[in-house]
């Protein structure tokens, strides 16, 4: 499970592959060619015949892209990842760029000389939007973007190349869809009949996944089937997907809703001839492959659009809202098995990072109903806590040191919904600058929790009320305070997030991360996460007057007690003081009665007032 970042393959045999891609180039006439982390559906996870960026650069990060041209390459990572990018790829060969900084178009234009320059690109593997603004940054020095009809990569991969995945699909019951696929089908035909558009396609998995009441495991940690759709107006969707994949059961489910089919050409001729039809065509131009885009032509019949199922998929039906609750209630209670077992054993000074990991999703599977952990844990102690998104390998891994903080960040994946946590606890005495900065962030999730707020708000607006005590100290943290959560679908899900872009309107129903954190580097990390629910709120407690226009309030989902030992409760108001007891009351009653004596012993301190 856990391995070392060290390279995934000798330099010799990367500066191989780099070789042989340059002869490519060559070929082609060209002097670059862009390399993603991704796939054709934009996941998230991809698969290992998608990992086109590691195979090249020897790179295993999650996030990154790189520029390979006939002299020069870079390789682009953020923060999480830059001395895994160093040890990883080999530096006589590639310049590693930090995120934020130049982009690769940026590079591109500084780095490459000469004239009449050409870069390569997969059309798979890039949306439209993205390939305009690359175009913008290329135009200064009239470099020219050229759409490979096959990825050079994969031919010098070849025999090596892993299969795509060809993972069984499994129907999601209506006992935890909620809505059947019919009525999903019906009620976004009825959108497309009042926008006027005849059909759109769909891309993303997790998208086609919701619709049609389908699940999988074609990629690690989200439930989602590799596929294309394209939903019409009128009559049945297309479902376009590797039909090995389908039992009797499946195909039971699937064909009076869906017109099935498996091959990859008839998806290109199904485009060729929606395009020779003229219709209106729905897309989302940065989600969309570039390849789609083209078969679709670029007439005035092509509109743009965000994916149909975005919203609805966003806002929970009543069936998910329960199941959600019922996942949240397993999860904590695996949680607080977790916490106590930490609180019992950690002292002693012999449990690591990777120890503490595979603990939890220990206590996770005794629940009998872990399908998977919903991300790969991030489990970090003392300096490598103030990694943001720290995933700890062989290399990397350290014990919980005495008087320091240990992050966890974890999930879980349930038939009835999906889970994120993060809980950031004292190992014996915490300093007082400590208790200083998880005060604060506490605040800022208090703040955020308490919140009523009126329809029509947006992440963005309600981003600074975490950010609030950290800013009169002078601090801050750089990333976003929430993201959306599926329905045992992905676990991070748009188009709702309580960030700085996040722009879309919260709306009841929708699931939000609330985790603030601080980072101080090299010394220790905090985030308190919960998941919560965005609900009309009935009434507003105090008042003063009769609401005059809708509003809304969190009901907070998560279940498991935030370390008091952190805490300097003169910090805190008592209005402050009031929420904190009361979610811990609110823990204490729900998670207890399942819990063995030691357990609910120490969950009795734990969530004791102050």
């Amino acid at each position: 499970m856990y391995q070392s970042f060290g390279a995934i393959s000798e330099t010799g045999a990367i500066a191989g592959r780099v070789g042989e891609l340059r002869k490519l180039l060559q070929t082609e006439k060209l002097d670059a060619m862009l390399i993603p982390h991704g796939d054709e559906h934009r996941n998230e996870y991809i698969p290992p015949s998608a990992e086109r960026l590691r195979w090249i650069t020897g790179f295993t990060g999650s996030a990154g892209s790189a520029v390979i041209g006939l002299e020069k390459a870079a390789l682009f990572v953020d923060g999480r990842y830059t001395l895994q990018a160093k040890v990883q790829a080999p530096e006589e060969l590639f310049e590693i760029c930090p995120i934020p900084g130049p982009t690769p178009a940026e590079w591109i234009v500084k780095a490459l000389t000469g004239d009449a320059i050409k870069v390569g690109f997969d059309p798979w593997l890039h949306a439209p939007a993205e390939i305009d603004r690359i175009e913008e940054t290329f135009a200064r020095r009239g470099i020219a973007l050229i759409a490979l009809t096959a990825n050079l990569i994969d031919t010098i991969w070849g025999a090596e190349r892993p299969s795509p995945p060809r993972k069984p699909v499994v129907v999601h019951p209506l006992a935890y869809a909620g809505v059947s696929a019919r009525d999903k089908i019906a009620a976004l035909q009825k959108e497309l009949v009042s926008a006027g558009q005849d059909a759109t396609i769909l891309t993303a998995p997790d998208t086609i996944c919701w619709l049609l009441n389908i699940r999988g495991s074609d990629v690690v940690h989200s439930p989602v089937v590799l596929c294309f759709a394209i939903l019409h107006a009128r009559g049945k969707p297309e479902l376009f997907i590797d039909e090995t994949k389908l039992d009797a059961a499946v195909h039971a489910h699937l064909k009076p809703i869906t017109s099935i089919s498996g091959n990859d050409k008839t998806f290109a001729t199904r485009l060729e001839e929606l395009a020779g039809q003229n219709k209106v065509i729905r897309i989302d131009r940065e989600s969309c492959p570039v390849w789609i885009a083209q078969k679709l032509g670029t007439g005035k019949n092509i509109v743009h659009g965000t994916d149909i199922c975005l919203l609805p998929k966003a806002v929970k039906n009543d069936t998910e809202i329960n199941g959600a609750r019922a996942a949240h209630l397993r999860d904590g209670i695996a949680m607080c098995r977790f916490l106590a077992w930490l609180d019992r054993t950690a002292p002693a000074g012999e449990i690591d990072e990777i120890s503490a990991a595979m603990q939890l999703e220990s206590f996770r599977r005794d629940t009998g109903e872990l399908q998977d952990i919903s991300f790969d844990t991030i489990s970090g102690s003392g300096p490598n806590g103030a990694i943001v998104h720290y995933r700890v390998t062989i290399a990397s891994n350290r014990k919980l040191g005495q008087g320091e903080l240990y992050l966890v960040d974890s999930g879980g994946q349930y038939l009835d919904g999906t889970t994120d946590i993060t809980r950031t606890v004292a190992i014996a005495t915490p300093t007082q600058e400590m208790c200083d900065r998880f005060t604060r962030v506490l605040k800022g999730h208090i703040a955020v929790a308490t919140l009523s707020f009126p329809e029509g708000t947006r992440g963005v607006d309600i981003d600074p009320f975490a950010r609030r005590a950290l800013w009169e100290a002078g601090l801050d943290f750089d990333h976003g305070t929430g993201h959306g959560v599926g329905s045992y679908l992905s676990v991070h899900e748009g188009p709702q997030s309580i960030s700085r872009r996040g722009m879309a309107a919260l709306k009841p129903g929708m699931l939000v991360s609330n985790e603030p954190g601080y980072y101080e580097r090299g010394t220790f990390g905090i985030r308190i996460e919960n998941l919560a629910l965005v609900k009309a709120a009935e009434k507003i407690t105090g008042a003063a007057r009769t609401i005059t226009r809708p509003m809304m309030i969190f009901e907070t989902l998560t279940l498991a007690p935030i370390d008091c030992r952190l805490i300097l409760v003169e910090m805190l108001t008592p209005e402050e003081r009031t929420w904190l007891n009361a979610y811990h009351d609110n823990v204490f009653q729900k998670v207890s009665p399942h819990l063995a004596p030691d357990d609910k012993a120490w969950l009795a301190t734990a969530c004791a007032p102050l």
